[in-house]
């Protein structure tokens, strides 16, 4: 058994509680305290911008000071922001939310990592299967995240205080584990070595721009809907503990398939899952399309999350076949930083669609970046195609 692995898969379900519990929480908290409607998803959206601005810097702290120092110090900056968060809400502060939660973004970065973290502490055979694992830590944080916001909204007179003071006590246990995970020495170039190929060098190979298109669109696609979710339902008269459920079924979705993602992926390829998901994609947007009652919120999320799986770890394997050892913060930063800024247009997108053209009209709207993935996704396909034809 590679305790280190399961270790890391703990620290991942103790990332997503944090993250699922900012999901169900920050668009209400927001709604409830920005001056215009349209700004409801701002402090989903500072958490994305955080996550954006800490990729690259987080990727070159990691190459000085190693895995373990840079993932500890992300899980302190996640304590200290929650605290922050909870004293904004407390006091009716808007904007100093959403400043707490760009600070929570640099936490983001880093858990972002857990999941190549996770390729370096099994051998090169078994990477799939360990970048699997690590996000398959996501099935403890679908339970403990919607019921830990649930359970901790009401501790305090205003509402969700106590949700975000929990989560300094996530942050805290993570940190105390993480602290018994050894990673390999990040790899240093040697004096005179080669630094490695350029981003643009690197985008010249079909496979590693469709990976970050796919990983890009796919958690852009899911942020729309997913922000944007609670919101609906609301709207929709549905209580709190409903869209609860709907986002751990939307959680489970996006991590129970990882138990198998890895496999599937070796036998089948990247590129045919990925196409999975895109099918995913759309069939939870007919799904939406059709009504607005419970189980269809359920179904819709529910498929949404599995088809986020299927494109994510699709596109982080296939990144991972494209870059050498010394490129590897560089690619695996610059996959970073296109997510996060995916995420970030699409969270303000979604706030200002679900308050002013609403829950159909933004399901219609994820239809666009959908048929720029399947477009990416052909390309691919038929770059492979010509490769092998011409060996």
């Amino acid at each position: 058994m590679n305790t280190p692995l399961l270790l890391l898969a703990f620290c991942q379900a103790l990332f997503l509680t944090n993250n699922v519990t900012f999901i169900a929480i920050n668009g209400l908290v927001g709604l409830q305290l920005a001056p215009w409607g349209w700004m409801a998803t701002l402090p989903v959206t500072g958490y994305v911008v955080g996550a954006a601005l800490s990729a690259m810097p987080v990727a070159r702290l990691q190459a000085r000071l190693g895995r373990q120092r840079t993932f500890q110090i992300g899980l302190l900056v996640a304590a200290g922001s929650a605290a922050m968060c909870a004293f904004a809400v407390s006091i009716g502060s808007f904007w100093l939310l959403v400043a707490s939660t760009v600070v929570a973004g640099f936490y983001s970065a880093n858990g972002a990592l857990y999941r190549f973290a996770g390729t370096e502490l099994v051998a090169p055979a078994f990477r799939e299967r360990a970048l699997s694992w690590v996000l398959a830590g996501g099935v403890v944080g679908a339970f403990i995240g919607p019921n830990l916001a649930s359970a901790t909204r009401t501790w305090f007179a205003t509402p969700f205080v106590g949700a975000y003071l929990a989560l300094v006590g996530v942050a805290l246990v993570g940190l105390v584990v993480m602290g018994f995970i050894r990673f390999p020495a990040m790899p240093q170039p040697a004096a005179g070595a080669p630094a490695g190929r350029s981003i643009a060098e690197l985008a010249r190979q079909p496979a590693f721009v469709v990976a970050i298109v796919a990983a890009a669109l796919g958690y852009g696609v899911m942020n729309l809907l997913m922000a944007a979710t609670p919101i609906a339902m609301q709207q929709c008269k549905h209580p709190f503990d409903s869209a609860a459920l709907v986002l751990e079924w939307h959680v489970l979705g996006m991590f129970v398939p990882s138990f198998f993602t890895g496999h599937l992926i070796r036998r089948f390829g990247a590129l045919p899952v990925m196409a999975v998901g895109l099918a995913l994609n759309i069939v939870c947007v007919a799904v939406a399309l059709s009504g607005v009652d419970l189980m269809q919120f359920l179904i819709a999320l529910a498929a949404l999350g599995v088809g986020w799986n299927f494109l994510y770890t699709g596109g982080s394997t296939l990144l991972t076949q494209t870059y050498r050892p010394e490129e590897k913060t560089r690619a695996q930063g610059f996959m970073d930083t296109t997510v996060f800024w995916t995420m970030a247009l699409s969270s303000v997108s979604s706030g200002a669609l679900i308050t002013t053209q609403g829950w159909t009209w933004l399901n219609l709207g994820s239809l666009v970046p959908l048929a720029l993935l399947g477009g990416a996704l052909l390309w691919l396909g038929a770059s492979q195609r010509r490769t092998a034809s011409a060996a």
